[in-house]
């Protein structure tokens, strides 16, 4: 119905840049939000940044000044620019989005992506 392809994820080392993409296919009507989630090895999954449909975003505190979220409505893709890369950023980065269907309009719905690897290390 609704899938999410994520790209992006490799090895870099500490203080490197690197960017993730997500691109949402299938029987969209509309996005109302995106954001990407990280789970690293051992510890439960958390929330990166999102970006709603009116544009606001929102960051977890690890990350601010350091990575930013965007969308392309157009292509109902997110792309998350990190920069200034830690060890501690290393994880399995997952997409996210809420949105309805063609199908029902009025519900909202929510899709995961497979996760795209991130390893930062010297």
């Amino acid at each position: 119905q609704v899938q999410l392809v994520e790209s992006g994820g490799d090895l870099v080392h500490p203080g490197e840049s690197l960017r993730l993409s997500c691109a949402a296919s299938g029987s969209i009507f509309r996005v109302n939000a995106m954001a990407w989630y990280r789970q690293a090895q051992g510890k439960e999954r958390e929330l990166v940044a999102l970006i709603i449909s009116g544009g606001s975003t929102n960051y977890a505190d690890s990350v601010k000044g350091r990575f930013t979220i965007s969308r392309d409505n157009a292509k109902n893709t997110v792309y998350l620019q990190m920069s200034s890369l830690k060890p501690e950023d290393t994880a399995v980065y997952y997409c996210w989005t809420n949105l309805a269907t063609l199908e029902n309009r009025l519900r909202a719905y929510t899709f995961w992506g497979q996760g795209t690897q991130v390893i930062v290390s010297s």
